[in-house]
């Protein structure tokens, strides 16, 4: 029999990636064929993504599975939450694809509060409030750019907008949907009431779909582009569901952090927490896979780390960074979760301002500030580990690293060491794998989400970090 090939094209705010895999004695087989650069451009005073840009490079790794004569059988698409992109009646896209690290929101939510109080809206959505979120975005464009608000026909996420032109059909996935703050937790659909409320067009939200559907095929033209023919499957497409459904466990109610340029950390639940305790604490009820919810809360991560490499540190990779903080003892912290830490015109110098600001110990060389971001972090770990044992009413003995930051020795162990708990670190290519394992169980390669982990498990090396 033929072998049958997946790919998953993950999309990062830094970096995109198409992973090839396939089943082999019973263990998945994980390949890179393509990487490529992304990052945030200056644009009309904005902040953007160029869509136009990474939608080639998306059809260039399509390419180099031709040219390795590995034809995936599916492929599916993921990328980062809460960006979107207007399409006119054309379907061409109106304006550009703004960032959520733009400032064109601030203080927008003043205009939203009017209409739906911040209270409320947790209620009905189990959203936390970030002031990036599609809603505060969606209005920004209504109060601005009150043209282009006028001639919306549909919104698309932006890994929507991707499965769109490859495929020529338009649907609304439902992991990245529930980061807009606009699906009500109860129905797990578009919370029309809520979007009647704020003013926004009822046509721009179309049907939701879930993780596995078969959105179709490539369509002739970029069939002739990329040279074969593939089912295109809906994965979860927000980049931190489909990590976290790579979780290698069979418990239910298993710790993670999904760590990233965002480090997310929660655990699953089967009903969305959306009480005043739950808001307070500012965790959020995103949607999984199988409609499990995502209980966690979004902390800075990785990105203050990869800002201070591109700032002082140009020459040396993330794994230097991290053996030279380890080897510093400067007890310096800051709140990881701070808004200036969101996009400050330069990383470095913001955490040397935070650290005097506080009367601690300025941080000197790279190593240092790196360190101080690290300590930082996994202190912002342990309190939120507190939250969600003291929400759950549950105790977790240990927590499941994945991602990216899961090759982050120094970082994993300071987290075992402020937590008290055990640290299984990887799969570091969680994304993918979680995006493919939804396009396996689709297939009907795998059985279900419990059987994917347990394939996971059985596939890729999971270290572990003792707390002292």
């Amino acid at each position: 029999m033929d072998t049958r090939y997946y790919l998953a094209v993950d999309i990062g705010a830094s970096s995109g990636r198409h992973m090839l895999s396939h089943m082999e004695n019973g263990k998945m087989v994980l390949e890179e064929i393509y990487r490529f650069p992304n990052g945030m451009t200056e644009k009309a005073g904005h902040k953007v993504w160029d869509v136009d840009r990474l939608f080639e490079e998306i059809l260039t790794g399509m390419k180099k599975c031709l040219e390795m004569g590995k034809i995936p059988y599916s492929m599916g698409i993921d990328t980062w939450a809460v960006d979107f992109v207007l399409l006119d009646e054309n379907d061409k896209m109106i304006g550009d694809a703004v960032a959520y690290r733009d400032d064109r929101t601030k203080d927008i939510d003043k205009a939203v509060y009017p209409f739906v109080s911040e209270t409320e809206l947790y209620t009905r959505t189990g959203i936390q409030k970030q002031s990036f979120n599609t809603i505060y975005q969606l209005m920004a464009v209504k109060k601005q750019k009150q043209d282009m608000f006028a001639n919306a026909k549909i919104m698309l996420m932006i890994p929507d907008y991707f499965h769109f032109l490859l495929t020529g059909k338009k649907a609304q996935e439902y992991t990245n949907a529930t980061t807009t703050q606009l699906i009500n937790a109860k129905t797990k659909d578009w919370d029309y009431q809520l979007i009647e409320k704020l003013g926004y067009p009822q046509d721009l939200f179309l049907e939701i779909k879930s993780p596995g559907y078969e959105l179709g095929d490539l369509s002739n033209v970029i069939q002739e582009k990329v040279g074969f023919n593939c089912k295109v499957i809906l994965p979860p497409t927000h980049d931190t569901a489909s990590a976290v459904m790579a979780i290698p466990t069979q418990e239910e109610d298993a710790l993670y952090i999904s760590s990233g340029t965002w480090s997310l950390m929660g655990t699953e639940l089967k009903e969305a927490d959306c009480s005043a305790g739950s808001r307070k604490c500012n965790l959020t009820n995103e949607g999984g896979y199988d409609y499990r919810f995502r209980y966690l809360k979004n902390i800075m991560g990785l990105w203050m780390i990869q800002s201070v490499k591109k700032e002082i540190a140009q020459d040396m990779s993330f794994s230097q960074i991290c053996e030279m903080a380890a080897k510093e003892d400067i007890k310096s912290v800051v709140d990881a979760n701070a808004d200036r830490f969101l996009a400050p015109d330069n990383m470095t110098e913001e955490v040397k301002k935070a650290c005097s600001e506080s009367g601690q110990q300025i941080p000197q060389s790279v190593a240092e500030v790196a360190a101080v971001i690290y300590n930082s972090l996994a202190k912002c770990y342990a309190g939120t580990a507190q939250e969600i044992e003291e929400l759950t009413g549950k105790k977790y003995s240990h927590i499941h690293v994945v991602g990216g930051g899961a090759n982050a020795a120094y970082l994993n162990e300071l987290t075992a060491k402020e937590t008290g708990m055990t640290v299984y670190a990887g799969p570091g290519e969680a994304t993918a794998i979680g995006n493919i394992a939804s396009q396996m169980i689709a297939a009907e390669e795998l059985y279900d989400l419990k059987a994917a982990r347990q394939c996971i498990f059985d596939s890729f090396e999971i270290k572990e970090y003792c707390p002292d």
